[in-house]
């Protein structure tokens, strides 16, 4: 029998690979769309793959218009010509993902893939983390010149990789945290619904919670929130400062959640408005409690409750400088004796209940011994 030898399987020119949306670009057009690098076979250690594409007058117009200068003669445009790589995969959109040993030329001069490559690990090469390539400096910003990228990567059994090229208008922090505003702000009472059923008594649990506390500092800044948000992927009520989360992740995306270090995407960012709805009710407070019903109460640090009554044990204690005051006259007594008489008669005088005399029969027999003989001494003179 013959046998037919099975024939390897050649990747479409162009799968139907989708690449996940960059929140601070906007892509305004597909250059190059997702083309495969080529089946996965191991024939040869690196395959090599050339890519041609042109730009039109209008768009070698939006990019020399974005162009801005920056100290030192170097370059940079809000409008880019921006290479993506990516798994050919089509059950999902795919997030940026380099093949192994991978270089890159554009126009013949070799572009720098940025950041560090990882240190081998028992020898074997790290692969770079993926990111999108800017490769405008290298371009032919001209619509009569066509441009071409030559790929170079070592092949993995059973993975392939698409590569492709758009023009995109790069984006700030301001911009997008402008965006998510006008996404709409989440109606307080979503949250309020959501901690009555974080505080809902389970039955299988012995531990009923009753209330929760929650800051209202932002984790990343340990700052008071100014634009409270979080993921809607996520499950707790703590949120953090929109403002401050775009501007970590324009300088570095990672887009993590800096509560509970799940993803947070851009797209599932939410402003809550019932933390909008305290900070503005309570200015000097940084945490609050939720109670059953949704409704919530400040929590005052505590050191503010010892010291109030710190302060008042002066006021208190008050007599305790009388109690000297009126001593000391009965050391000065020879000089003022008129003084003495009047407070040591009003004083026995007054003292007929048992209680003062139990209290005073020490001080007040010194002062009778000691009144007598000045008596005395008078009567003589």
């Amino acid at each position: 029998m013959n046998l037919q030898q099975p024939t390897p399987l050649i990747p479409p020119v162009h799968p139907d690979v989708q690449m996940k949306p960059l929140p601070f670009y906007d892509v305004l057009d597909v250059l190059i769309k997702p083309s495969s690098l080529g089946a996965s076979t191991a024939q040869r250690y690196h395959q090599e793959k050339y890519f041609i594409f042109a730009l039109t007058p209008q768009q070698v117009r939006e990019v020399c218009i974005s162009r801005d200068f920056l100290p030192g003669g170097r370059r940079d445009y809000m409008v880019q010509i921006q290479l993506r790589f990516c798994l050919s995969e089509t059950s999902c959109p795919q997030e940026d993902n380099y093949p192994n040993s991978l270089c890159i030329k554009v126009n013949g001069k070799l572009f720098p893939l940025p950041g560090y490559a990882p240190p081998p690990k028992n020898g074997v090469e790290q692969k770079r983390p993926g990111r999108p390539l800017n490769i405008t400096s290298l371009v032919r910003l001209s619509s009569a010149v066509p441009n071409q990228i030559s790929v170079t990567w070592a092949p993995e059994i059973g993975k392939t990789y698409s590569m492709s090229v758009y023009l995109v208008r790069q984006l700030t922090s301001p911009l997008l945290l402008q965006r998510l505003r006008m996404k709409g702000i989440r109606n307080p009472d979503h949250s309020r619904a959501l901690i009555k059923e974080k505080l809902t008594a389970d039955p299988d649990s012995e531990i009923a919670t009753t209330s929760l506390r929650v800051s209202l500092m932002c984790p990343l800044g340990k700052m008071r929130l100014t634009v409270p948000c979080r993921a809607v992927t996520c499950s707790h009520l703590q949120c953090f400062d929109a403002a401050l989360y775009l501007q970590m992740n324009e300088k570095k995306p990672t887009w993590i959640c800096p509560v509970c270090d799940k993803k947070a995407a851009y797209e599932s960012l939410i402003i809550d408005g019932l933390f909008l709805e305290i900070l503005n009710d309570c200015s000097d407070v940084d945490e609050i409690k939720f109670q059953e019903d949704g409704t919530w109460c400040p929590m005052r640090p505590k050191k503010e409750s010892v010291k109030v009554p710190s302060q008042s044990i002066p006021k208190i204690e008050t007599p305790a400088p009388l109690r000297q005051s009126s001593v000391v006259p009965h050391s000065t007594e020879p000089s003022s004796t008129k003084k003495a008489d009047v407070i040591d008669l009003t004083l026995e005088s007054s003292s007929s209940d048992d209680e003062e005399e139990e209290d005073s029969d020490p001080p007040l027999k010194k002062r009778c011994a000691y009144i007598s003989k000045s008596e005395e001494m008078h009567a003589k003179g």
